[in-house]
């Protein structure tokens, strides 16, 4: 299907992809050494394909491991990929072409810190909303607590005036996907004015439910804290009371597993996770999408930020940590450290002409990956979108998820081969990229 960017014909356009989220350290769930692909004793479930699917098929039959081991046990894995063309027009106007792999045996996988992305937006888009005069993302942000569960914030060691603001939590979401700086994003919103603002822009599925990194009831995350803010000459630009969210949601069936060790016991029955996160990876894709190209959706499913704070959030997401000044951070922070598709668990430096604008999400043995994938030296642009669930045995929380094994390889390989593909794929006109070229090391 090709799809032109204009807003009305773009009601049904581009249908998308994406877990708890990275301590601010390590990304979520430690990973084991890197192994062999492990034996599964488990027959593989019959996948019914489709001719959605055909463009994938060719792609992954090209005799890499990662991709002979997915095939077989696709379904056991809920490998799901989203892969989009870019297609420029003369005057440079995007068109889309969406290739699916596994979209009709999909299942619920944990979005993990995939959902930071659009609670990010969403902090820029409840400021420009507000209208406060002086308030934007660059002021002064104080977190107080008020209830069980929550905690305060008064400074951040990591900005130069040493003072919390949102405009540093996205930082470091972006760059290290930093679990706290999610956490007061989220309780600056509220639980019912996220989920409210994401069912208005289409997307009916999500739900947003909780704080990351920190195990609270579903009351604790129902409330968020108390949130002043103030102007460099630390008046008071507005003050938020603790939220409550009393709305209730769909109930969910959403399980996950064969088993789950809860309190240092196996318990023999599938996880819970109808209380959790939910994003689709369509849903993540999507969003993506607006981003980049806000005018590939119509007004009423944008992000409401200002030009200069989408410059900002694109510049984020492609910086490498090592790129930045405040926060700093220092070389275990290695420039794939959130980039998984095209480089995996690749240490050291990458090539500064390919950027990834992405969001990253592993926790529970899935790993997702949402990019925009740019190549300023071979004018390349593509979008991919994908997950794969790393956990052979299906035994939740025993720290022994196969993402070394599994789920960075096929990331890895996934971006190179529809990378390839690029390359060699002859375009009509070349895209002008110069918008997306940052200065960095800031």
């Amino acid at each position: 299907m090709n799809i032109k960017f204009f807003g009305p014909l773009l009601s049904t356009c581009i249908l998308a992809l994406i877990v708890s989220c990275s301590p601010s350290k390590k990304i979520v769930e430690p990973v084991v050494p890197a192994v062999t692909i492990p034996d599964i004793p488990a027959v593989p479930v019959r996948v019914a394909e489709t001719r959605e699917d055909e463009f994938f098929l060719g792609l992954f039959k090209s005799g890499v491991p990662a991709f002979d081991s997915m095939l077989k046990y696709r379904k056991e894995w809920n490998v799901q990929v989203i892969y989009t063309q870019v297609n420029r027009s003369a005057n440079g106007i995007p068109e889309l072409k969406n290739f699916y792999f596994n979209r009709h045996n999909a299942s619920y996988f944990y979005p993990a810190s995939t959902v930071k992305l659009p609670v990010a937006l969403l902090a820029l888009e409840k400021l420009n909303e507000l209208g406060v005069p002086g308030l934007d993302k660059n002021s002064t942000m104080i977190t107080e607590a008020a209830f069980s569960g929550q905690s305060p914030v008064y400074n951040d060691p990591n900005t130069p005036d040493g003072k919390p603001t949102i405009a540093q939590y996205i930082k470091k979401i972006l760059l290290v996907s930093d679990n706290d700086a999610y956490n007061r994003l989220y309780e600056f919103l509220g639980q019912e004015y996220i989920n409210s603002a994401l069912q208005r822009k289409g997307y009916t599925e999500a739900q947003i439910l909780h704080r990351l990194d920190i195990f609270l009831t579903e009351e604790e995350n129902r409330r968020t804290n108390p949130v002043k803010f103030y102007d460099k000459s630390n008046r008071l630009l507005r003050s938020f009371p603790e939220q409550v969210n009393h709305r209730r949601y769909a109930r969910r069936n959403d399980q996950l597993g064969n088993g789950y060790y809860s309190n240092g016991i196996l318990q023999n029955k599938p996880m819970d996770f109808s209380k959790k996160n939910r994003l689709q990876l369509a849903d993540l894709h999507q969003m993506l999408i607006s981003l980049i190209f806000p005018q590939a959706v119509k007004p009423t499913e944008r992000f409401n930020i200002s030009e200069e704070d989408r410059q900002f959030v694109l510049q984020y997401m492609s910086q490498f940590p090592g790129e930045s000044q405040y926060p700093t951070y220092d070389s275990s922070y290695h420039d794939a450290y959130v980039k998984f598709l095209l480089y995996g668990s690749e240490k050291g430096s990458l090539p500064k002409n390919i950027r990834l604008f992405n969001k990253v999400g592993n926790a529970y043995g899935q790993l997702t990956d949402v990019a925009y994938i740019v190549d300023f030296q071979n004018k390349i642009e593509f979008f991919v979108s994908a997950t794969i669930y790393c956990n052979p045995d299906g035994i939740l929380n025993d720290d022994r998820y196969d993402y070394e094994s599994i789920g960075f390889p096929f990331m890895k390989n996934l971006g190179k081969i529809l990378y390839d593909h690029e390359l060699a794929r002859k375009k009509n006109i070349i895209p002008d990229l110069s918008s997306l070229i940052f200065s960095y090391n800031k």
